[in-house]
C-alpha cells in the first residue's frame, strides 16, 4: 500500500470513529463559550467557527457565547483608562461599561461575519435583545464592582425561534435589570446559563489550558473523563485552583441543572471542538454527572 493510500484510509478511519458521535447528538443543543487566546489569534479565530460551522452542518445546535477581555483591555491601554481590580473581577464603571459594549459589539460582529463567509446563517445578539439576558447589580464580598450583572432569568425561547429557523446564535455577554440599565456579564456565567436554560447537551469551554489535571505539576496526569464527585474531589483536596477553579464550579452547576455533558478545552489547540467532540479519547476534559455511561475508557 502506497503512502498517499494510507493517508486515505486514515482520513476514511477519523470519519468512521466521528459517526457514532454524529448519530448520537444529531439535533442536540451544545453551547460553546469561546474566548482565551483563541479570540485573539486570527488563524485559531478562524479554526474555532471552522468547527461550529462544522457542528451545525452535520445536524448539532450550537450556539456560541462570546467574551472579550483581552480585547476591551487592549481597547482600554489604547485609551489611557487604567483597569481598577476589586477581588480579582474588573470594576466596570460608566466608561468601561461603554467601552466594553462597543468591543463586545465589534467582536460579536467580525464572529458573524466569519461564519456567514462558511455559508452558515448566523445573527449576533446581545443580551439586551428580546431581553434575552435579564440580571441584577452584582456584588463580590459586599464590594460594589459597577456596572457588573448577575443573571436572573435568560428568555430561552428568542434563542429556540433562532435555532428553529436555522440560524447559529452568536451571543454578546451584555444584558440589563429591571430598569433598563446596562450591564457587563461574565462570558462563563453567561454560557453556563443559557446552557442550563436551553438543557444543552453540551456545554464547550474554550480556554488557554489544556484541561484538569489530577496533579497540575505534571503533564502526564491529564484526566479525560470526571464525574461530580471526583472534580469535587480534586477540588477539596487542593489539586485545582486558579482561573480552573470557578470554570470547574461552573461546569458542576451546568451539569446539576440539566446540561449532559460539559468539556473545557484549550482553545490554542487547531480544531480542538472536533477533537474533542468526534474522537473517542478527546482531547482536554469531560465532565459527567455520576453515574453517566463513560465514553473513554483510559486504555
Amino acid at each position: 500500500m502506497n503512502q498517499d493510500m494510507q493517508q486515505y484510509l486514515e482520513k476514511a478511519q477519523v470519519l468512521i470513529e466521528a459517526l457514532p458521535y454524529i448519530q448520537r447528538f444529531n439535533r442536540k443543543i451544545i453551547v460553546v463559550k469561546y474566548g482565551g487566546s483563541a479570540m485573539v489569534d486570527e488563524e485559531l479565530k478562524k479554526q474555532v467557527i471552522q468547527d461550529v460551522a462544522l457542528l451545525k452542518l452535520v445536524g448539532f445546535k450550537p450556539i456560541v457565547v462570546h467574551g472579550g477581555g483581552k480585547e476591551i483591555s487592549s481597547w482600554g491601554s489604547k485609551m489611557n483608562m487604567e483597569p481598577e481590580f476589586k477581588n480579582g473581577l474588573r470594576v466596570t464603571d460608566d466608561e468601561t461599561m461603554e467601552l466594553a459594549e462597543m468591543v463586545l459589539g465589534k467582536v460579536n460582529k467580525s464572529l458573524v461575519q466569519l461564519t456567514e463567509s462558511l455559508g452558515v446563517k448566523a445573527i449576533g445578539i446581545s443580551g439586551k435583545d428580546g431581553n434575552l439576558l435579564a440580571v441584577k447589580k452584582k456584588y463580590v464580598e459586599g464590594e460594589d464592582i459597577g456596572h457588573v450583572g448577575e443573571i436572573t432569568e435568560v428568555n430561552a425561547p428568542v434563542l429556540y425561534d433562532l435555532l428553529e429557523k436555522d440560524f447559529l446564535p452568536i451571543v454578546c455577554p451584555v444584558g440589563m435589570d429591571e430598569e433598563y440599565n446596562t450591564y457587563n456579564i461574565n462570558a462563563d456565567e453567561a454560557a453556563c446559563s443559557i446552557a442550563r436554560a436551553m438543557q444543552a447537551e453540551k456545554l464547550a469551554f474554550l480556554t488557554d489550558m489544556e484541561g484538569v489535571y489530577e496533579d497540575p505539576d505534571k503533564e502526564d496526569t491529564l484526566i479525560s473523563e470526571l464525574t461530580v464527585s471526583e472534580a469535587r474531589k480534586l477540588m477539596e483536596n487542593g489539586n485545582v485552583g486558579g482561573g480552573m477553579l470557578p470554570k470547574l464550579n461552573n461546569c458542576i452547576d451546568a451539569i446539576e441543572n440539566g446540561v449532559s455533558r460539559v468539556h473545557i478545552l484549550d482553545g490554542r489547540i487547531p480544531h480542538c471542538l472536533l477533537l474533542e467532540i468526534f474522537t473517542n479519547k478527546g482531547i482536554g476534559t469531560a465532565i459527567i454527572n455520576d453515574g453517566e455511561e463513560r465514553f473513554y475508557d483510559g486504555e
